[in-house]
């Protein structure tokens, strides 16, 4: 009889080795559902800004389940209690925080998988996982929900300064190259407690948590919302949105069986029953690019013009303006791209639109960060820092923008 060794060890470039804590997590990660986030980028179109931002949502989802067993331990040794059970069903939480990810995740919910947020399905995942592994992930669904009565749990798992964050950071940083998002996940680690239930940053800790939010702000404006990766994520959001108007119109496209299916059906949540999520389980990055390549050749001007661009990198010009964009600027280069192509308007929206980006470091309103100082009192980092520069970091800043053909600079 075959017996599986179950203690593997991983080597990531971030934190080195990697360890499985038990047999569940290893069957866990084994699972069909969660070796697909192999095959999901973590940063989607972001590579054609970064080439080495290729790393993938499954390394992102270990390297969480990492810094929480470190996390774990660091409490613990401040004689925080924590049960094995609850140790276990933190790692199980943070592991699946991202299961539910489709392939270009944020272009398919505003277009092909509609009005389902990729939370929502890594819940409808876990549930269905929790039925597989016999009820041993309640605690964990548990704990995700926020329907645990011991919040600083749900705080580690989802927060401001949560597992997710601190791996994305400095994972992110480290494969796009963009020094100012890495972060010492370790020291802020080092300097967690809970008290009243919360889960708190010791004083001596307070520039760490500045470094990490002035982190996370550059990240966005020079990774995230690089405006060469905005203009890509929403050219491809196009291309799905096109490609299943035309499906739904009769035209056939090649494309695979669990892309064809919701490009042909409008699912909202309450129809994701088990067939359904299992067709979703089907899909990653390759169905999409895979379908890209063929549709660039397609007969429809639309489909096959937007598909070259993202091939090859050949992308609409976006530019950044000041303050709202009004309808003339956009009539007048819709006016002019009609007499270089026979397009109706509803066409030409797919080619020249406008949008705008915001950017919040860290909100006033969500669930704060909170400082503990020596006296026990607690107080909201922004009210205990000393840099104003955290101030405004709390205050969103909104930058807005208009796309259109290069062609028309030369119009």
């Amino acid at each position: 009889m075959n017996v599986t060794n179950k203690l593997k060890i991983f080597n990531d470039p971030i934190y080195g080795f990697i360890t499985i804590p038990n047999s569940l997590l290893y069957d866990l990660i084994q699972h069909p559902y969660f070796q697909r986030l192999r095959r999901i980028s973590q940063m989607g179109m972001t590579y054609l800004v970064y080439p080495g931002a290729h790393h993938t949502r499954f390394h992102h989802a270990l390297g969480c389940m990492h810094i929480m067993q470190k996390a774990i331990q660091t409490l613990r040794f401040k004689e925080v209690s924590i049960s094995d059970e609850e140790e276990n069903a933190l790692y199980i939480a943070i592991l699946l925080h991202d299961i539910g990810h489709g392939p270009f995740s944020h272009a398919m919910e505003h277009s092909i998988v509609e009005e389902v947020h990729h939370e929502e399905l890594s819940l409808l995942f876990m549930e269905q996982l929790d039925i597989e592994f016999k009820g041993k992930l309640a605690l964990a669904i548990q704990i995700f929900k926020g329907k645990y009565h011991r919040k600083f749990m749900l705080q580690l798992v989802s927060s401001q300064l949560d597992m997710d964050r601190m791996d994305y950071l400095r994972r992110d940083s480290f494969y796009s190259g963009v020094a100012e998002g890495n972060i010492n996940s370790e020291r802020l680690i080092q300097m967690m407690n809970v008290q009243d239930d919360y889960l708190v940053i010791e004083e001596k800790g307070i520039y760490s948590v500045e470094k990490f939010l002035m982190a996370r702000r550059l990240m966005y404006w020079q990774v995230y919302l690089h405006k060469t990766s905005v203009v890509a994520e929403l050219i491809l959001t196009k291309i799905l949105k096109r490609a299943k108007e035309l499906t739904q119109k009769g035209i056939a496209l090649e494309a695979s069986k669990p892309l064809r299916f919701f490009m042909e059906n409008k699912i909202s949540l309450n129809e994701f029953n088990f067939d359904v999520l299992t067709t979703f389980a089907q899909l990653d990055d390759y169905d999409v690019l895979s379908a890209i390549k063929n549709w660039q050749f397609h007969d429809d001007f639309v489909l096959s013009t937007l598909c070259k661009m993202i091939i090859n990198r050949d992308l609409l010009k976006i530019k950044m303006v000041d303050v709202k964009p009004n309808k003339e600027i956009l009539e007048k280069y819709k006016q002019t791209y009609s007499n270089l192509h026979q397009l109706t308007d509803k066409e030409m929206d797919y080619f020249i639109f406008k949008g705008k980006i915001k950017n919040q470091a860290y909100s006033k309103v969500s669930e704060p960060i909170r400082i503990v100082k020596k006296d026990k009192t607690i107080e909201d980092v922004v009210e205990v820092s000393d840099q104003l520069s955290l101030k405004a970091l709390s205050k969103p800043v909104t930058k807005y923008f208009i796309c259109f053909p290069k062609v028309l600079l030369e119009a």
